[in-house]
C-alpha cells in the first residue's frame, strides 16, 4: 500500500493509567518537570503535557487523541487540554481498550490507510527526530512498525527465583513507542483481540493475526517514567536535549 497526498497522521496517547509504581500522590503522567521551551527558558510542566509538546511540534499530526480516565480531575486544568491538536477519548481498564477507544473517535475522521502513531504519555523525551525517522522508513510499509532498542544486557529466562536458561540478546529488542501503524489495521487487530492478556501494546496485537511489524531504532533516551527514579533520569535527558539543539 503506498502512501498518497491524502494519507494523514493521527496520533495517540493512552494515559488513563495510574501509575502505581511510582507511590506518588497523582498519576504519573501529572508529576511535574521543569523543561526549555523554544526561547529557552526555564518553565514547569507536566510529564504530559512535556510529551504532548514534543508531538505537537513534531508537526505531522492532523489531531492527537489523548485517552483519559472518565474520573480524571487533573487533566481539565490542564492548559494542553484545550489545544486546537488535542482530541479526548475515554480511557479503558487496560492499555488497548483506551487505544481502541482513541481509534474509535477517529471514525469518520481518519481513513482506513492513514497513519496513527500510539505514544506513551510518560515517554516526555521522545524527540522530533525520532518521530521523523519512524514516519520516513515506515511510511510506504503496508503495515507499520516501532521504534525499538537492541539489548545489550545479558538476559535471563526466570521462573519464580531461579534462573532457566539465558536468552539470545541478539534478536531481543525493547519496544519503545511511537507505534506506527495504519489507522484500519490497528482498528481491527485491537477489536479481534479485546480481552486478551497477550496485548500488551500495539505491535502484539497485530503479531496475533500473523503481522510482522518492523523495526526501526531509536534514541536510547525515550525512557519511560514507570519507578521514582525515572522522574530525575528524565530530566536530565531533556536538560541535555535542549543543551544541545534548539529542536528536540
Amino acid at each position: 500500500m503506498k502512501m498518497t497526498k491524502s494519507t494523514q497522521f493521527w496520533g495517540i496517547v493512552p494515559a488513563a493509567g495510574v501509575g502505581k509504581r511510582m507511590n506518588a500522590n497523582c498519576p504519573k503522567q501529572y508529576l511535574p518537570l521543569s523543561t526549555q521551551n523554544l526561547e529557552n527558558l526555564t518553565v514547569a510542566c507536566t510529564v504530559i503535557e512535556q510529551t504532548l509538546h514534543r508531538l505537537i511540534f513534531a508537526d505531522i499530526f492532523e489531531r492527537i487523541v489523548v485517552a483519559i480516565s472518565a474520573d480524571d480531575a487533573y487533566w481539565p486544568d490542564l492548559p494542553i487540554s484545550t489545544h486546537t491538536k488535542i482530541l479526548c477519548a475515554q480511557g479503558g481498564k487496560e492499555r488497548a481498550d483506551s487505544v481502541l477507544n482513541a481509534l474509535h473517535a477517529l471514525d469518520g475522521i481518519a481513513n482506513a490507510d492513514d497513519w496513527v502513531l500510539v505514544h506513551d504519555a510518560a515517554r516526555p523525551c521522545i524527540t522530533k527526530e525520532d518521530i521523523h525517522l519512524l514516519i520516513s522508513t515506515l511510511r510506504e510499509d503496508d503495515v507499520g512498525g516501532i521504534l525499538a532498542l537492541s539489548s545489550h544486557d545479558t538476559l535471563k529466562e526466570v521462573h519464580g527465583n531461579h534462573i532457566i536458561s539465558t536468552l539470545d540478546r541478539n534478536v531481543i529488542w525493547r519496544a519503545l513507542t511511537p507505534q506506527m501503524f495504519r489507522y484500519g489495521l490497528l482498528k481491527k487487530a485491537l477489536e479481534a483481540s479485546q480481552g486478551s492478556d497477550a496485548v500488551t501494546d500495539e505491535a502484539s496485537a497485530l503479531e496475533m493475526q500473523g503481522f510482522t511489524p518492523r523495526i526501526v531504532e531509536g534514541r536510547s533516551d525515550n525512557i519511560k517514567i514507570t519507578r521514582p527514579e525515572d522522574l530525575s533520569l528524565a530530566q536530565f535527558y531533556l536538560t541535555k536535549q535542549h543543551s544541545t539543539t534548539p529542536n528536540p
